[in-house]
Order: structure tokens, then sequence, then C-alpha cells
């Protein structure tokens, strides 16, 4: 299974010129190689573009993106990496998201399709990472 980053998904709805076709080809492959799926916080990242639930679930279709529950050992995970990142000198006030991501990648041993790869890579070394080369 991949958990597809909010980055990513931005990139296709947002029709990002630079990341745009990398990304739509990445989620294609993704797909070829099994499950793509999406938890509640990269949801609610996603919703801000969006001014209706209904739109934002037509743009991310239950058939093509499936949706998984935040385990609670990923959020106990995601706190102690956000520690160790304050700790570190972090500075970036609101960067929790990510670690609830990395964390719930790492517990549930998904991969995860990302272009912010330093944080990841950090805190989280032990997740396979699909980004750009």
């Amino acid at each position: 299974m991949t958990l597809i980053d909010t980055c990513v998904l931005l990139d296709v709805l947002m029709e990002d010129p630079t990341w745009a076709d990398w990304s739509d080809d990445a989620i294609a492959q993704a797909k070829t190689e099994g499950s793509v799926i999406i938890n509640p916080i990269i949801y609610a990242e996603v919703s801000v573009g969006f001014d209706r639930v209904e739109n934002l679930d037509d743009a991310l279709p239950h058939t093509e993106i499936e949706r998984v529950d935040l385990p609670y050992e990923a959020a106990f995970l995601a706190g102690k990496a956000y520690l160790t990142y304050k700790e570190r000198g972090g500075i970036k006030s609101s960067p929790l998201p990510d670690f609830y991501i990395g964390a719930h990648a790492a517990v549930e041993s998904y991969r995860l399709l990302t272009r912010d790869v330093q944080r990841f890579r950090t805190y989280f070394p032990t997740i396979e990472l699909v980004c750009p080369n």
C-alpha cells in the first residue's frame, strides 16, 4: 500500500506547472503496484482548497483512493518524532501533520509517495519513500 502525501495530491489537483506531471505519473504507478491511500490528516490538508465536502470527495473518489484511519500507535510515534524535532532546534511552528503522516507510514509499513523527503528520511528512516530522483 502507498500512502499519498498531501503535496503530491495538491500538485495534481491544483495543476502545479512544475510537479503535476510527475505526481500524476507517480500516483498512476503506485496504483499498478497496489492500493493508494490517504488518512484523515491528508484529507484535512487537501480540504482547504474546497468549499464543499462533496467536491473534495469527487476529487478524491473512494474508488480510486482508499481512506484509512490513523492508529493510536502512529499518534504516539508522531508526538515522539515531533519532540525530537523540537529538541534539535526545529523552528517550524506547525509541522505536526507531517509527523503524523510519517508515523502512520512507519507504523503500518506503508510506502510514502512524497516530494517532501528530508523530514521523512530524518525522523522516519525505516519507511520506503517514493520521491523524485
